[in-house]
């Protein structure tokens, strides 16, 4: 009798972080556990004491790293009554960029008690957006000496990315810059608690590090014209050890392995980025094929035969998820923010006391009562930018727009005209794909909205004008973690020694997809069309009002941290 194998993979994602035991040998996930963060996203106070932080701050706390391991691991092995014998791999993934400095010993400077009060001593989270001075200042001088990785991402280095979060941290903490030993991604953090090695993946080094496979990372020389502080940064507090995902990291550690119930020895597999770990967990392994991984913000990630320069995407990597191949990444930073946004702030007390009589929840409701109207009959139209544009104009000072509200505007309306303006945004990093000759004919998509959402998925559709085939699961990411801790494991201990073949086996997708009503596809036409004018408008620099009135609030934050100042004293 042939032995089930199975293999764990862990998804840390903005507000909690989650672990799944999956079948090796059909992708069927038979256990899910959920733990939310316990300090959750700081992005006003810090945990101790009374420090404020500053507007763009957004920290974690690496403890709820550890502890989303020894609570949902146990949980699933636990839930499915499976013996750590028969669990081969693990693989974990991360959002990014998501980076915290260590000491030599591996442990954050968080957790050091002269340290524990200080801002920059904490994890900087993916949309950590208050270095984005660091990242205008990088880009003018890149611009300016002609360098040519710039391309590679679209013309704009963000604020989510690492060297931006760095400098921030040089100017603004030298004392935390100096005493750490190195800064690390999150999810390699993670595996280096699980082996006890520090190995950094090519999937973050190349998307969020400016590293490429055959020219590494950027010259002394242009790290020196940003500062000259930086001029040995990669030798001083990162490393130009790069491994490839797809390989193996190490195994458990003794330690580890007591921590989160598995055995010693157990297969790890070299980190990842949720989204682009979610391809292959929907079975792309080829060209052509684009994958929208839907959260608080989206991932849009696409493979390619050859590398091709796109305005305004994040980032193209070889092998960046898939080995031979080309990986791009795209993205929008706020859509499933945008909606818990309105939900928590723009509601009269009688939707969320109808929601309660129905006895469903209040997304629900506004999707419930948003499905009824036709498109275009609110007369609204919104940019999707409260959280800034990540792609293509790659700009986290931009701010939102709802356009057209007038006295009798309900809720709905504007909820429906937040769902299309993010429909538009990947429209937008659609068509600059296709305009730089890298071709997309499928469309795909994964994560609880994707799952959940039908309203939201047919008006991607239709706006879009394509089918769009659906993930058989909300845990894509951890799905495909678990997928390259399989391939980690290698075919001698029951696992894969290839992710294309793992894809074949344990990819998993609905029988059904989206498919564009051609009715709603020539109304939504005309109002892309609208979108368009108010995205250059406001994103390409012919209005700065947003920018303008983000220095005024500033100027303000400064006074009024003054006045608090000089009252202490």
């Amino acid at each position: 009798m042939k032995i089930t194998k199975y293999s764990v993979g862990v998804d840390y994602g903005t507000q909690s972080g989650r672990a799944v035991l999956v079948e090796v040998g059909t992708g069927r996930i038979i256990a899910t556990a959920v733990k939310p963060y316990t300090h959750g996203v700081m992005d006003e106070f810090l945990p101790y004491g009374c420090t404020k932080l500053e507007s763009d701050w957004a920290l974690q706390h690496p403890t709820d790293y550890i502890e989303v391991l020894v609570t949902t691991i146990p949980d699933v092995l636990k839930q499915a009554n499976v013996s750590a014998n028969d669990v081969i791999g693990i693989g974990v993934d991360f959002t990014a960029c998501t980076v915290l400095p260590i000491n030599k010993y591996g442990t954050p400077l968080c957790q050091l008690k002269e340290f524990k009060n200080h801002p920059h001593s904490y994890v900087k989270l993916w949309k950590h957006h208050a270095a984005q001075k660091e990242a205008n200042r990088l880009n003018e001088i890149a611009v300016a000496r002609g360098e040519k990785f710039l391309k590679r991402f679209g013309g704009k280095i963000s604020s989510e990315s690492l060297f931006p979060k760095l400098w921030q941290v040089l100017n603004e903490a030298p004392e935390i810059y100096k005493a750490a030993d190195s800064f690390v991604e999150a999810t390699d953090w993670v595996i280096y608690q699980l082996t006890g090695e520090l190995k950094r993946n090519s999937c973050t080094a190349g998307y969020k590090a400016m590293w490429h496979k055959k020219e590494g990372y950027p010259s002394k020389e242009f790290f020196k014209a940003l500062d000259p502080r930086l001029e040995n940064i990669v030798e001083e507090k990162l490393s130009y050890d790069i491994f490839p995902i797809g390989s193996k990291a190490g195994e458990l550690t003794k330690r580890a392995a007591e921590l989160v119930g598995l055995n010693p020895g157990t297969a790890v597999a070299i980190a990842n980025v949720d989204a682009h770990v979610a391809l292959p967990a929907v079975g792309i392994t080829e060209p052509g094929k684009l994958l929208m991984i839907m959260g608080t913000s989206t991932c849009h990630i696409l493979l390619g035969d050859e590398e091709k320069l796109v305005p305004g995407i994040c980032g193209v990597v070889e092998d960046g998820v898939i080995p031979g191949l080309m990986g791009y990444e795209a993205g929008q930073s706020c859509v499933g923010d945008h909606f818990e946004w309105f939900t928590e702030n723009c509601l009269p007390a009688s939707y969320h006391a109808e929601a309660k009589e129905k006895g469903i929840g209040i997304h629900q409701l506004l999707t419930d009562k948003a499905a009824k109207l036709d498109v275009g009959e609110s007369g609204l139209l919104a940019l999707d930018w409260w959280n800034g544009n990540r792609s293509t104009l790659n700009d986290a000072d931009l701010t939102g727009v709802l356009l057209g509200a007038t006295l009798l505007t309900k809720p709905e309306e504007i909820y429906r005209a937040l769902i299309e303006a993010t429909a538009y945004g990947t429209r937008k990093i659609i068509e600059a794909f296709r305009n730089s000759g890298v071709p997309i004919n499928e469309v795909y998509a994964c994560g609880g909205i994707a799952e959940k959402n039908d309203l939201m998925m047919q008006i991607y559709s239709d706006v879009i004008n394509m089918d769009i085939r659906i993930s058989a699961t909300s845990q894509t990411p951890a799905l495909g973690s678990a997928m390259f801790g399989a391939v980690a494991a290698g075919k001698e201990r029951g696992g894969y020694d290839d992710i294309k073949v793992a894809a074949q086996k344990m990819a998993r997708l609905k029988d059904y997809k989206y498919q564009p009503i051609q009715d709603n596809s020539k109304v939504y036409e005309q109002l892309y069309n609208e979108y368009s004018r108010l995205y250059d408008y406001f994103g390409n620099g012919e209005n700065s009002v947003m920018k303008n009135l983000k220095k005024i609030k500033q100027t303000n934050n400064l006074k009024q941290e003054q006045k608090s100042l000089n009252k202490a004293k």
